[in-house]
């Protein structure tokens, strides 16, 4: 507790969002322990004993932990109460590389956002009311969600100078003088899992970007007899060899379940691609394609065994690009300008 005081706005800011420990062995503590969502005032403390020349700086520290934020009415992904997250926490010899470090994490952000996540956010500086608490400014990367609300999916702050005077992170200059640090943090979390359904998932399940996705292609296999299940597995361990190491592949052998059964699965897990096999595509030297960002038959396609680890690239790439520009689009028509109005 004797951390969060030091810094009055950043107090303000956060109280309703902390759990505070008053007592722990069965005895009142002298300094309540604080459990809080974010990191400033333990690092600001350890900067300020880490850190006694020019020399020493810049500092960039990153760092995944599971924090707390005392939410009455929690939103699965969105705003929990436990969460992880990724939390960035620079300290900077001067006010211009600290802010070119906020725009850097911002770029970072975005770029992974709309490059890996094919989400289209948008990135800009927030409103002084909403910026966090202790910070000179904050920035963020905005995203529309499937019920075109925007979801605030990661943010980068110049912290100025507030927190390196209140925990007093100071530096011996060249010239011998002490001076203040200059300070960021940023951060995104599990919010932007949240995200990546709510932008892309639909009434069948999730759709996982294909740069995202843990399995990117999963092949099921289709056969009635037991000789055929010999003649479809060999057909298949030449498929995995054409595909190599490349794709995130697996292949679903289960017995108890039917091949259709099977499709829903994958398709509610998200999987991008679905590849069928049965002896009849085999007698063809074809399989069958199902893409995940087209549902029904309109996602399916019949494609020859020669050069499939191309196809199957190609197809990969094309679902990326295909939900990124579909989200954009989304977005798009979905977005209005606010009508700036005159009184003469």
């Amino acid at each position: 507790m004797s951390f969060i005081e030091k810094e009055a706005q950043h107090v303000e800011g956060f109280a309703p969002e902390l759990a505070v420990v008053t007592h722990g062995g069965g005895k009142k503590l002298e300094d309540p322990l604080v459990v809080r969502p974010t990191s400033e005032t333990v690092i600001g403390y350890m900067y300020s004993q880490w850190i006694q020349s020019y020399r020493d700086l810049p500092v960039l520290i990153n760092q995944w932990a599971n924090v707390v934020r005392w939410e009455l009415r929690t939103r699965l992904f969105l705003r929990t109460m436990e969460f992880l997250w990724q939390e960035g926490h620079t300290a900077h010899a001067t006010a211009e590389e600290a802010q070119e470090e906020t725009l850097q994490m911002l770029d970072v952000y975005t770029d992974f956002a709309v490059n890996d996540a094919a989400i289209p956010v948008i990135p800009g500086r927030k409103s002084d009311s909403e910026k966090f608490p202790g910070a000179d400014a904050s920035y963020s990367i905005e995203a529309m969600m499937g019920d075109r609300r925007a979801l605030q999916s990661g943010t980068s702050h110049n912290l100025g100078q507030n927190f390196a005077k209140a925990f007093d992170i100071q530096y011996q200059d060249a010239n011998g003088t002490q001076q203040y640090c200059w300070t960021t943090s940023w951060g995104v979390s599990t919010r932007m899992v949240g995200a990546i359904i709510m932008a892309h998932g639909d009434d069948q399940g999730l759709v996982l970007p294909p740069r995202l996705a843990p399995t990117q292609v999963v092949i099921v296999p289709i056969y009635r007899k037991d000789a055929e299940r010999s003649t479809v597995m060999e057909a298949i361990e030449k498929i995995e060899a054409m595909l190599g190491q490349d794709v995130r592949l697996k292949v679903d052998q289960r017995d108890e379940y039917s091949p259709g059964w099977k499709f829903n699965e994958w398709e509610l897990k998200g999987v991008p691609l679905r590849i069928e096999i049965g002896p009849r595509d085999i007698a063809k030297d074809q399989v069958v394609l199902a893409r995940r960002d087209v549902p029904g038959r309109d996602g399916k396609s019949f494609v020859p065994l020669a050069g499939l680890a191309d196809i199957v690239s190609d197809t990969l790439r094309d679902i990326q690009n295909n939900l990124l520009a579909r989200a954009t689009e989304f977005r798009d028509a979905n977005t209005s300008e606010p009508v700036r109005l005159r009184f003469v």
